[in-house]
């Protein structure tokens, strides 16, 4: 099984194979509009427009399981996305990240990585505390935590890393100008 073997709606409900994308760098975000970790789509943004010619695609895909940060439909997703940050990359429908309901996609990317903590720093410690009292026992396993962890896919379909939320996309250009060189 790969990552091209799944599918996805579109923000307007298009059905999008991940196979769409095969030779290319992907970057799969879960995101949120109303969550500490939004601006990041400013940053998302700009690595998108900066090397979409040389072959990365940065998908989005909003979901509402996170102190409800994205409780709009999809079109205000959609609108508040491209109002407030210019967001021109993909985005899906609303899904789960984490859960009974839990998109294929994600199921398959954190089946295949490790969460390993969110870091150094003051946010990473204290978003690691604030997580670790939600989640209990469950803060260890593999699952999603916040909204915007990343997880960045080679052109031959490999995971190459989940980035936790805090991992700003500027932290993870030059790993991505190294794989867009492959």
């Amino acid at each position: 099984m790969s990552i091209y073997d799944f599918s996805f709606k579109d923000i307007n409900g298009k059905d999008v194979s991940v196979s769409d994308f095969k030779e290319q760098v992907i970057l799969i975000v879960n995101t949120a509009s109303k969550c500490g970790f939004t601006p990041q789509y400013e940053g998302l943004e700009k690595l998108y427009k900066e090397y979409k010619d040389q072959g990365l695609v940065v998908i989005g895909f909003p979901c509402n399981q996170f102190a409800e940060q994205e409780p709009g439909s999809n079109i205000e997703v959609e609108e508040f996305c491209k109002i407030r940050y210019g967001v021109s990359f993909p985005l899906s429908e609303k899904i789960e990240v984490r859960g009974e309901n839990i998109d294929p996609i994600f199921e398959y990317l954190t089946d295949n990585t490790s969460f390993e903590g969110f870091g150094k720093g003051i946010k990473a410690i204290g978003l690691g505390l604030a997580l670790k009292k939600k989640y209990k026992e469950e803060y260890s396993d593999n699952s999603i935590k916040w909204n915007f962890t990343k997880f960045l896919i080679d052109r031959g379909g490999n995971i190459i890393g989940r980035y936790e939320p805090t991992a700003t996309p500027e932290s993870m250009e030059p790993i991505i100008n190294k794989y867009l060189k492959k």
